[in-house]
């Protein structure tokens, strides 16, 4: 068995803050020319892994590479090797779009009729060429998490950190990201994202890792996470079709079936009920939640 080419790989990572330990000894690796999605809860350490990994923080132990270059002895050869975009857009409200693009350009190096011609190359790429030459105050979310990212594509790097990069957005701008995170990754760009979209890493990683207590507390694809929750998942809904409670069960008729036996009496007759397969919200909340209202719990850990 082939092992696959890593991109990033993270050992034995600690990271605190005064008496709060924000990283308890992460252990990851991110196979090149993959979508890679972290999740977590708020506070969980997603931001200060990814600070970590783009050199912006030191971490307190442990080791991390990416493309080879060691974070801590080599933070030249990781900023190289890397872009970022971050969860806010970091861009100047107060110039064009074309402007910000340009701007970037010449602050990377590059010359006069270089950066025209990448900034031209950029706009297109991103649907921004109608709204170059309009002030980005004027531009909406989607736009503006349009434009962040072609900036900091100036230049091409194997590896893209994005931090919960839809935030904010509508869906239909969430799902246009979307393409574009599917397209780098067809360039052969190496992409890690964190997000608190369960349908966002469902849809677009080829490795999920669930952080939660600094811990990875499980990773593998989508399919086999869910698959590790159990059978189906049953669904109770009000009179307005609002779901109510989940409970997770192990897929048989008898389980199902006592399940059902159990709960009948505690909820209004016109209670409705769904069974369906589990999801990524459901192995979300398994490994972050402690649910007392569950019968059943589902470690993944």
């Amino acid at each position: 068995m082939t092992h696959p080419i890593l991109a990033i790989k993270v050992k034995a990572l600690r990271k605190s803050f005064g008496k709060q330990t924000v990283l308890d000894g992460v252990n990851l690796n991110v196979a090149k020319g993959t979508i890679f999605a972290l999740l977590g809860p708020n506070g969980a350490g997603k931001t200060t892994l990814i600070h970590i990994l783009s050199t912006l923080t030191q971490a307190d132990s442990g080791s991390a590479r990416i493309e080879g270059y060691d974070v801590s002895s080599s933070p030249s050869g990781v900023r190289r090797s890397i872009s970022l975009t971050g969860q806010f857009a970091a861009v100047d409200e107060t110039l064009t779009g074309r402007e910000n693009i340009d701007m970037m350009c010449r602050l990377s190096g590059l010359s006069p009729s270089e950066s025209r011609l990448r900034t031209a190359e950029l706009l297109k790429r991103f649907e921004l060429e109608a709204a170059a030459g309009k002030r980005v105050k004027t531009y909406s979310g989607g736009m503006r998490r349009r434009l962040d990212l072609a900036v900091s594509l100036v230049i091409s790097r194997p590896v893209l950190f994005l931090d919960e990069p839809t935030t904010g957005l509508d869906t239909a701008s969430r799902r246009a990201l979307w393409d574009i995170i599917v397209q780098l990754k067809q360039q052969g760009m190496t992409i890690f994202l964190t997000t608190q979209y369960m349908e966002e890493a469902d849809q677009l990683a080829d490795e999920i890792a669930v952080l939660n207590g600094g811990r990875i507390v499980a990773a593998g694809t989508a399919q086999t996470l869910k698959a590790q929750i159990g059978g189906e998942v049953i669904e109770l809904r009000n009179g307005q079709d609002e779901t109510i409670r989940t409970i997770r069960t192990n897929g048989t008729i008898h389980d199902v079936h006592q399940t059902l036996s159990s709960i009948a009496t505690a909820y209004p007759p016109d209670t409705r009920i769904a069974i369906r397969k589990p999801s990524m919200d459901d192995v979300f909340l398994a490994l972050t939640v402690n649910n007392h209202n569950e019968p059943k719990e589902a470690s993944l850990a």
